[in-house]
């Protein structure tokens, strides 16, 4: 019994000590362990510590440069020492050497560039939206196309210039008439000639009314013109140089018309001329765009009421800036615009190409136009 009593006495001793060891091992781990992060975290403190430094070290350094450096404006850097510039070398490369431009040189040539990329990105006729117009001053306006305006349809692929003389083919059918229009101060006119050589019609002027005095006159070459057109067998129309200030002094202008047109049977329109005068001044200068056009009515009106076709000359200028075609959508329009191809965006019926053009029957310049319509058959 004494045998069985020592042994579990001894084996129960045994066990305290293995308990003891395993605490002391787990304890030295977490020893080892807290020291490896204090050890990392007084690191890291270091890193923070030298990164704020060096910061410190790089301000002190600025400050002290820009104290010692060129102030704002006293810089000695050029252009070519900047590498920024080279992000614009794509946009000047085709200035060639830059260096040996002057100044001047340089900024006629680049704005000279611009412009150019700028034509190559518009469209001229801004989509259909807008046209431009060049002003009296040479200037150039691009203005609204009216949707409300008739538009003209010209296929401008069937024009065919065959000098002297423009001709208009549609479906490969020549659709045209060839005309010149001529005054006192064309000179004498042969007539014969010129229907010789293709001329179809003849806009002889009939009078005017003097831009300062705003006295009427007839042409002194009227008469004379009219029969020899006539002789010749060429169609006819008539002008009148408009410069009334009212709505009374338009209407006595066509009574003035139809007076010297009743001894003639004409075939092609009455028209309307009315511009600018150049270098000078006008009476109708001062007058707005709502008078002008109350005037060109007038006379148009009484030419209708009279049985004849009115028509309305102006260049682009006029037609556009001028008066309001709106209101006088009703008329005809002679077009004068001394283009290959006219960009006038509505409809007109005649076309006066060139102001001076060389056609046998008539010394000098030749005012020549194209008629779209055959006024002999209306």
């Amino acid at each position: 019994m004494g045998l069985t009593d020592d042994f579990d006495s001894d084996e129960n001793k045994t066990g305290l000590p293995v308990i003891y060891m395993s605490v002391g091992v787990i304890s030295f781990i977490l020893f080892i362990v807290c020291v490896v992060l204090v050890v990392n975290r007084e690191e890291r403190y270091s890193e923070k510590a030298r990164a704020a430094a060096e910061r410190k070290q790089q301000e002190a350094q600025i400050e002290e440069e820009a104290a010692s450096g060129p102030k704002l404006g006293e810089s000695t850097l050029t252009s070519d020492q900047l590498d920024f510039w080279d992000m614009y070398k794509d946009d000047t490369s085709d200035l060639g050497d830059t260096k040996t431009l002057s100044e001047n040189d340089y900024a006629a040539k680049a704005q000279a560039l611009r412009e150019e990329e700028e034509e190559k990105e518009k469209d001229l006729s801004e989509g259909g939206i807008k046209t431009k117009v060049t002003l009296p001053d040479g200037s150039e306006q691009w203005i609204m196309i009216n949707s409300y305006i008739a538009k003209n349809k010209y296929d401008y692929v069937g024009m065919v210039s065959q000098e002297p003389l423009m001709k208009y083919y549609e479906n490969g059918q020549k659709i045209s008439y060839m005309g010149v229009d001529v005054s006192k101060s064309t000179g004498t006119v042969n007539f014969a000639q010129l229907k010789n050589a293709g001329i179809e019609y003849a806009m002889i002027r009939l009078g005017s009314r003097g831009y300062s005095t705003g006295q009427l006159s007839i042409d002194e070459n009227y008469i004379t013109n009219m029969e020899d057109a006539k002789s010749a067998g060429l169609s006819v129309g008539v002008t009148f140089y408009s410069q009334a200030v009212t709505v009374e002094e338009a209407a006595e202008e066509a009574e003035l018309v139809l007076a010297n047109l009743a001894d003639y049977n004409i075939t092609y329109p009455v028209v309307f001329h009315m511009d600018m005068i150049a270098n000078d001044q006008a009476r109708t200068d001062t007058l707005s765009k709502m008078q002008l056009t109350e005037i060109a009515a007038a006379f148009c009106d009484r030419v209708a009421e009279a049985g004849y076709t009115p028509m309305i000359y102006g260049d682009k200028y006029w037609l556009l800036r001028k008066i309001d075609l709106t209101k006088l959508g009703k008329y005809e329009i002679w077009l004068s615009q001394s283009e290959d191809i006219p960009d006038y965006p509505y409809t007109f019926s005649m076309w006066q190409y060139t102001q001076s053009g060389k056609i046998p029957g008539i010394t000098g310049e030749a005012n020549l136009s194209i008629s779209f319509v055959n006024y002999d058959m209306r």
